[in-house]
């Protein structure tokens, strides 16, 4: 992993627990062109070089990789589960501040927060109101809100949870649940046409699949009314930015980006500047001490492959055709 994570993610109690349980080495790998052939368990983490058969072949003890992060697609080639090496990943652990970031988000954007920002940059309060009053017949907060959540992925189900509370509409779209799962879930299976029609607040949790490209394109975007908000906390391909910008800088739509495509965007991007709109630096995953929630899920981990125990986080080779 990045060294310069390392202490963040695995403190010194943790380290001691990991010792506890198996031989440690006494620096972190850099690469993966040290010697491998007595590793047993390899903790990976963001950074981690590809790991492929010819990495594999120096490394014939290798039996468990434990990943201190999320998605292991960029860096587990094929052969580390046709080997039978098991996998685990922390994306459930990371899934906890994303979760708590989309949903501040929808709070703010139910209320127009960005929009109203950007307006009382320029010296002005929103539509004309003095402080505080609010905007006659106006529907504001999430308690009558219409929340669209595409993809009940380890994120979207941790969103529905923390939005039922408020009871408003929650419209669910994911191609793996029937419609009884998405009642259990306290939603409504609806298809994604219908999902944008009706949803004032919309928050993408899908993977990046080449199905999912541009999911919400410009026929789709179309469909949203008029002052609904996208939230993108997933990954940027899932829309067409170029539609999503039209919409955005037409002032129509509003947005909370935290992933875009491309990523980062250029400086003078017309996303940047319009109206209702917040880009931010991909900051919705662990960050500063919620970097320690990784590597408590991957210590965890490691304590159960070593005691014959199944793991919480394990990944199969099928699940990379529908995962982030």
């Amino acid at each position: 992993m990045q060294h310069n994570l390392f202490d963040e993610i695995f403190p010194t109690d943790l380290r001691r627990r990991l010792a506890g349980l198996v031989e440690l080495p006494d620096v972190v790998l850099r690469d993966l062109r040290e010697t491998l052939s007595d590793v047993d368990v390899l903790i990976t983490g963001w950074g981690c070089p590809r790991i492929d058969a010819a990495v594999l072949d120096r490394a014939p003890r290798l039996r468990a990789i434990a990943h201190a992060a999320g998605s292991v697609k960029g860096h587990l080639a094929p052969e580390v589960f046709e080997r039978g090496i098991v996998v685990s990943s922390a994306a459930a652990a990371n899934a906890v501040p994303v979760a708590d970031y989309t949903m501040s988000m929808l709070v703010l954007a139910a209320k127009s927060v960005p929009r109203r920002a950007r307006a009382y940059a320029t010296g002005h309060w929103p539509d004309g109101l003095r402080p505080g009053l609010p905007h006659p017949g106006e529907r504001a907060g999430l308690r009558d809100a219409t929340v669209g959540v595409v993809g009940a992925s380890r994120v979207g189900r941790l969103v529905i949870e923390r939005l039922r509370p408020y009871g408003g509409t929650l419209l669910l779209n994911d191609p793996h649940l029937d419609a009884h799962q998405a009642r259990e879930l306290g939603c409504e299976l609806v298809e994604l046409d219908e999902l944008c029609r009706r949803a004032g607040l919309v928050t993408l949790h899908a993977p990046a699949l080449p199905e999912t490209y541009r999911l919400l394109d410009k026929r789709r975007l179309s469909l949203l009314p008029d002052g609904a908000t996208l939230i993108n906390t997933a990954r940027g391909t899932l829309v067409d930015t170029d539609a999503l910008t039209a919409e955005c800088v037409s002032g129509r739509l509003n947005a909370v980006l935290d992933v875009t495509d491309p990523e980062p965007l250029p400086p003078a991007h017309a996303l940047l500047a319009a109206p209702g709109v917040w880009v931010t630096p991909h900051v919705s995953g662990a960050r500063g001490s919620e970097l320690r929630l990784l590597g408590e899920y991957a210590v965890g981990e490691v304590e159960r492959f070593v005691a014959g125990r199944p793991l919480h986080g394990q990944v199969r080779l099928d699940d990379l055709t529908r995962v982030a």
